[in-house]
């Protein structure tokens, strides 16, 4: 079948680039000092992830949202998807943005999964980093206190024969297609928002994106685990920029028990929201006050 045309997830211009990630897309809107902000992984991601602080942070900065390696316009050939690859789409939107906006340090927003390949490129490149955001990141739920693999460490959290398996042609594309029908789409959805009310908008383009050429690889690296960082405990503590961390309470990502030890950490500022894991869609007149003002103190 003909997969469906992918029309822009965002505003602005759509732009590409070809670095050490390969083929990336990303959008730009706006005047004013540089922001960058990152979509999270799953099975139909997309820079339509953060559209409302897109939206409303164009008014306030020049915004980059990146399409991820595997993702939305982005290249989705059948590669070797892991946490190397996506630190390196990080990088090269720095490079991205250093070459647009200047050399200066910029301020950059993640979600969930994503917060760890953010982490991890501001620690390799911390002079390009003023400000961290991390919208319900991974790595604070019950447990994650054995999320600790040495700072040198960038094995994953990878569980043999995962991948092999989601990916064996007999039944690998029909899963696929099973995750990503629009039923599905709904269900994880309203899980993710710990609610029904979700935004319709999201349902449609996540089909789109999830129907096109080469859709399914980067998110069977996902589900294998390979994309998890077992040293994101360490990755996150050499962190010393200013970091925000605003985070749901209800639906499957609420878990926040392992928060405990940021508070020896001055730098970290977690704030809670009543929402789903996507704060900014149910919140994102609040979440924009809250954001703006932890970048004036930043």
């Amino acid at each position: 079948m003909r997969a469906p045309i992918l029309p822009p997830a965002l505003g602005g211009d759509l732009r590409e680039t070809s670095r050490r990630a390969g083929r990336l897309a990303y959008y730009v809107a706006g005047d004013g000092p540089p922001l960058l902000l990152v979509h999270s992984i799953n099975a139909a991601a997309s820079a339509y992830e953060v559209k409302p602080v897109y939206e409303r942070m164009a008014a306030h900065r020049r915004v980059y949202a990146v399409d991820l390696p595997g993702y939305g316009h982005s290249d989705r050939s059948d590669r070797y998807y892991d946490i190397r690859l996506f630190t390196d789409a990080v990088h090269d939107m720095l490079d991205v943005i250093a070459e647009d906006a200047g050399p200066g340090p910029i301020d950059a927003l993640a979600l969930s999964l994503s917060s760890e390949f953010l982490a991890r490129a501001a620690v390799e490149r911390p002079e390009r980093v003023r400000t961290l955001a991390f919208v319900t990141p991974t790595g604070f739920s019950k447990g994650s206190t054995k999320a600790h693999g040495g700072v040198r460490t960038k094995a994953s959290r990878e569980v043999p024969g995962v991948y092999r398996f989601v990916s064996f042609p007999l039944w690998g594309p029909k899963l696929y297609d099973l995750l990503v029908s629009r039923r599905s789409i709904r269900y994880f959805l309203e899980r993710t928002w710990g609610s029904k009310d979700i935004d319709d908008g999201m349902v449609d383009y996540d089909y789109l994106t999830a129907h096109q050429p080469g859709a399914r690889f980067a998110p069977f690296a996902f589900l294998s685990g390979r994309l998890f960082s077992r040293d994101v405990r360490d990755l996150y503590a050499r962190l010393s920029v200013p970091v925000w961390m605003p985070h749901g309470t209800r639906g499957d990502f609420k878990d926040f028990s392992g928060v405990d030890w940021l508070k020896d950490k001055p730098n970290w500022r977690p704030q809670p929201f009543d929402a789903g894991a996507l704060v900014h869609f149910e919140r994102p007149d609040e979440f924009l006050s809250a954001y703006l003002d932890f970048l004036g103190h930043g």
